[in-house]
């Protein structure tokens, strides 16, 4: 009896010792489970969104008459308002409809564009999501071609800055964060656009709702900024057509950083 109880207490013993092995294993390499060289928690997060939101998303592109496989989407943001409206359409046709509105849960910086590295400021302008990043530090992610063609003319330093996101959780130093549960729907409509071959998904970030009596308000709290002004009188161009005709703005930049549509 003492000889078995001895083996059964050594057996423990090295099972227990191999479980902390794998263990520590596990937290130096990362290995949580491997899925065609990526780790399950790294893939899972899609597989999870997909699990959790699809149906629900599904339903909701049916509602205004559009299937998963068919939809093209388009973002616009309002800094003051905190909104972040999501915009679809079917592949061959050219109007948006408004299908989803969502929180922004926290901002940083003031109204204005973003103009160097390290200002806090959230962008405003006429950009496209330029990758998806389903393993982020907030969760999932989608990047905004910040600086664009604009930006780097306008920039005050040599460093503009960049990696501006779309991305869950609710934190920012320059990011639209939307928490990790409402990430997974916008991430989820993204890709469905990008399966159906939507190689530029529009994001425009205005630094509010650019209504006429709206303008007039912001143009004379920021009165003697009079360069704002502009800046924000040539953005409610872009803002009053694309809200007139809710079709994707064909925008170029001239050589003083401005947008022309």
């Amino acid at each position: 009896m003492k000889i078995g109880l001895v083996v059964n207490r050594e057996s423990w013993r090295l099972k227990k010792i191999l479980v902390n092995m794998f263990a520590i294993i596990g937290l130096i390499f990362g290995v949580t489970g491997s899925v065609y060289g990526q780790t399950r928690v790294e893939v899972d997060r899609v597989k999870v969104a997909a699990a959790e939101k699809e149906k629900s998303l599904i339903e909701n592109l049916r509602h205004h008459g559009m299937e998963k496989h068919d939809v093209h989407i388009l973002i616009v943001a309002f800094k003051a308002e905190m909104t972040l409206e999501l915009y679809a359409k079917k592949r061959n046709d050219a109007v948006y409809t408004l299908i989803a509105v969502y929180r922004t849960c926290m901002t940083s910086g003031t109204l204005g564009p973003k103009r160097q590295q390290g200002d806090k400021q959230i962008p405003e302008g006429f950009y496209r999501i330029n990758r998806f990043n389903p393993k982020s530090q907030f969760h999932l992610s989608l990047g905004i071609n910040y600086p664009n063609a604009s930006d780097k003319i306008l920039a005050t330093a040599e460093d503009p800055g960049d990696n501006i996101l779309i991305h869950g959780g609710c934190f920012t130093i320059g990011c639209l964060p939307v928490t990790d549960d409402k990430i997974k729907e916008i991430y989820l409509y993204a890709l469905w656009a990008r399966n159906n071959k939507q190689t530029d998904i529009p994001v425009y970030i205005f630094p509010f709702r650019m209504t006429e009596s709206k303008f007039r308000i912001y143009s004379t709290i920021y009165a003697k900024k009079p360069e704002l002004v502009r800046f924000w009188e040539n953005l409610k161009i872009g803002h009053n057509k694309f809200f007139s005709e809710k079709k994707v703005l064909d925008v170029s930049v001239n050589e003083h950083g401005e947008y022309v549509f």
